[in-house]
């Protein structure tokens, strides 16, 4: 634990005693990052992820780090049934929801005149319609106490084609975008229910993960791309997450914010 952790910890932090959902937290990049991070800064952090093992485990170890008991789910987001019990325990366990953080995303590389249904349908499924539909449930409580948070996650891949990658994005920039669309759309609805709704669009961050995907030159060449110079990591997207979701940024709805250390700019 960081020194700006323990104080943050000392001081209740500027998500004290918020509840924050937090998808695909389980694994090795943004989603356990961000789930960390809420926790130090208060929050009661319920865990979601695909894998019942890899959740409990990281549940049992929020629960001895951070001191309360908490919550680790198995979660398949394309699954309405799944994402209602999810919602549906964490306002028997704690009463409220005051942060939805979705984070859950996946990608599978083809070109799309090779693109299968099947693939097609995993990427939409679990990008953005898991988005719709975690969003839907959560809504109405944040709705009824006037009051909550919705932070999705997107990508530069909404914005830009990486025309040096090879390509096979078509899928993944498809749910991104909608992504940023669906941010908007769903700001503009619940804004008059003191609802704030935005969007993180992450650049290249690093996470083990991508080294089944990328060879290793691939990252070197991305973080020379970058004005910044390097990758980035899941703990450049848990500041701006924290922020978002904190009170500081209690005037800012309908956004998508790029974090991508210059490589995609944008008006």
């Amino acid at each position: 634990m960081t020194h700006r952790d323990r104080k943050a910890m000392a001081n209740g932090g500027r998500l004290n005693e918020r509840v924050a959902i937090v998808t695909a937290a389980a694994g090795a990049g943004m989603g356990r990052a961000i789930a960390e991070r809420f926790a130090t800064e208060g929050a009661r952090v319920v865990l979601t992820d695909a894998h019942q093992k890899r959740v409990s485990e990281e549940a049992a170890r929020f629960t001895e780090k951070f001191g309360y008991p908490a919550l680790g789910m198995a979660v398949d987001v394309r699954s309405q049934e799944q994402v209602d019990a999810c919602v549906r325990k964490t306002l028997e366990a704690y009463g409220r929801i005051d942060i939805l953080y979705n984070n859950a995303g996946i990608n599978k590389l083809q070109n799309v005149w090779e693109l299968s249904d099947e693939t097609w349908d995993l990427v939409i499924g679990v990008c953005l319609t898991g988005t719709f539909r975690f969003a839907r449930a959560v809504l109405p409580s944040m709705i009824d106490r006037k009051t909550g948070v919705v932070i999705n996650v997107s990508s530069i891949a909404g914005w830009h084609s990486d025309t040096g990658g090879g390509g096979g994005q078509s899928a993944y920039a498809a749910a991104k975008s909608g992504i940023m669309g669906f941010t908007r759309a769903v700001a503009a609805e619940v804004g008059r229910y003191g609802i704030r709704v935005n969007a993180i669009a992450p650049g290249l961050i690093y996470n083990p993960f991508l080294e089944r995907i990328y060879p290793k030159e691939w990252f070197a060449q991305k973080a020379q791309e970058t004005v910044l110079g390097r990758m980035g990591n899941p703990d450049d997207v848990a500041s701006l997450a924290v922020y978002l979701a904190s009170d500081e940024a209690a005037f800012i709805t309908g956004e998508v914010l790029c974090v991508s250390g210059g490589r995609y700019m944008h008006a």
